[in-house]
């Protein structure tokens, strides 16, 4: 019986210090509610590399002489030695003719002035697209040896806002479940892209103006979640609203400058 009664004595307090505890948290959260929104930025990776630099340039030639002065001989060029060995030979008058009896003549020099005709022919693709001429920043096809990332135009209260994809959070919803109803919301179901991990990279506070703030409205709390975009165009994509595909560096001609800061904080453009 003591031993029943001291587990009571210490439950007892146990119970009322949890209901305290449970009391302060509700009554803080109805103090301070928050609406959360989970946001995606979804980035359209690098598909060419970038321009080397002169001091780049100069490393790369000096490890390509250094790479040549130590390197072996390949096949075709051995081919070719005993070819110009074999051609030296029959100049003199030293080549056993039987030695190529029955053999397809293909010199290694005639294959290499096959080759160089069909380099000559080969047209590579330009650097600079249409759309970096016009500067149509609403197209995939641009900056390709950079990171794009896309942004939307919503309306935030009386603003129309350029923003990372965001909707606001639905109770049963985890975050990331969030960033990526806001990814198919504005690209629809077809566009394939790698969420990159089930944390958020980033969080952005803030608080809504006094005007309409309440003490059940105080302000809102974006989490932003990353993807990579896998799909090989836009073709399938139901954009619905207005859209566009930036670089970081252009972030800052449409982004407000708090909003900015957090964003760039995750972001890496090597």
């Amino acid at each position: 019986m003591a031993g029943h009664c001291g587990a009571r004595a210490m439950a007892a307090p146990l119970g009322l210090r949890a209901a305290v505890s449970a009391r302060w948290v509700c009554s803080a959260a109805a103090r301070r509610p928050w609406r959360l929104f989970g946001a995606m930025c979804l980035l359209r990776l690098p598909r060419i590399t970038q321009p080397l630099e002169k001091e780049e340039e100069e490393v790369a030639a000096l490890m390509e002489q250094i790479e040549l002065e130590r390197s072996l001989y390949s096949d075709h060029e051995m081919r070719k030695l005993e070819e110009e060995e074999q051609l030296k030979k029959k100049m003199e008058s030293l080549y056993d003719e039987d030695e190529a009896h029955g053999k397809t003549v293909i010199m290694a020099q005639d294959l290499e002035e096959k080759w160089e005709q069909k380099f000559l022919r080969f047209k590579p693709a330009p650097r600079i697209t249409d759309a970096d001429k016009s500067n149509d920043r609403t197209s995939l096809n641009r900056k390709l040896d950079s990171n794009l990332m896309l942004l939307v135009k919503q309306k935030i209260g009386n603003q129309e806002l350029w923003l990372l994809p965001q909707v606001e959070w639905q109770p049963g919803e985890t975050l990331r479940n969030t960033a990526e109803r806001a990814m198919a919301m504005f690209l629809g179901d077809h566009i394939q892209a790698k969420v990159l991990g089930n944390a958020p990279y980033g969080i952005y506070k803030y608080k809504f103006p006094k005007a309409i703030r309440t003490e059940n409205n105080v302000g809102a709390k974006v989490f932003f979640f990353k993807a990579f975009f896998q799909s090989s165009d836009l073709s399938q994509a139901e954009l619905k609203t207005d859209h566009l595909w930036v670089t970081k560096k252009e972030l800052g001609d449409y982004l407000q400058s708090e909003y900015l800061k957090k964003v760039n904080r995750f972001l890496l453009d090597l």
